[in-house]
């Protein structure tokens, strides 16, 4: 059974990734220039935050994993 920290730390990576998921859908909303501005930041600064801690609280292992995808997906190319 996984520890109680490994629970937060999952839920706040899946946090993260549904408050940029929501950056997206902001444009259709009817959002005053102002308001989108505020809302898209607040999303990102609580995206990132949420993320950092899930970093944190679930370990460099979990970090070794998100880093091995982004290779197989070829975002980041060595040697060029």
């Amino acid at each position: 059974m996984k520890s109680m920290r490994h629970v937060i730390g999952y839920f706040l990576f899946v946090l993260s990734l549904i408050a940029w998921a929501a950056i997206s859908i902001l444009p259709f909303l009817n959002l005053s220039i102002e308001m989108g501005a505020a809302i898209t930041t607040a999303l990102i600064v609580g995206g990132e935050i949420a993320f950092v801690l899930s970093i944190a609280l679930l370990g460099k292992e979990f970090l070794g994993k998100i880093n091995s995808f982004f290779n197989k997906l070829n975002f980041f190319q060595k040697g060029k």
